[in-house]
């Protein structure tokens, strides 16, 4: 099992790093399943993400506290908007379809507003 949590973190963290580019691909969620899988696997590569003077932070707070920067807060919310304007308009949906997409991305924007902002340390 070790082997395939180790696997299962190196591609999380890939894929998070190919996020940090790729504007549409969140970053953060794949970092934190890699950061788990790393816990199972790999203690130095756990501590290697945490440590990290980019990626570290965010997964620190989230970690420590369940915690939500305001600037990433800030971030989400506006691509959030902005994915549905970009659905909305290139797709033309059926009301139906722009109801749900709407229920799922205001649920999403829900959850990440109401996560605590990090504890000054």
């Amino acid at each position: 099992m070790r082997s395939i949590y180790m696997a299962a973190g190196m591609l999380m963290t890939a894929i998070g790093i190919v996020g940090v580019f790729l504007p549409l691909l969140p970053t953060t969620p794949f970092l934190l399943v890699a950061v788990w899988c790393f816990s199972r696997s790999s203690p130095r590569l756990e501590q290697w993400l945490l440590n990290h003077r980019t990626l570290g932070p965010p997964l620190a707070d989230w970690r420590r506290e369940g915690a939500i920067s305001a600037r990433a807060k800030t971030i989400a919310i506006c691509l959030i908007i902005a994915s549905y304007g970009f659905f909305y308009y290139r797709t033309a949906p059926s009301l139906l379809l722009a109801a749900i997409m709407g229920l799922v991305l205001s649920a999403s924007a829900l959850f990440i507003l109401t996560r605590p902002l990090p504890k000054k340390t």
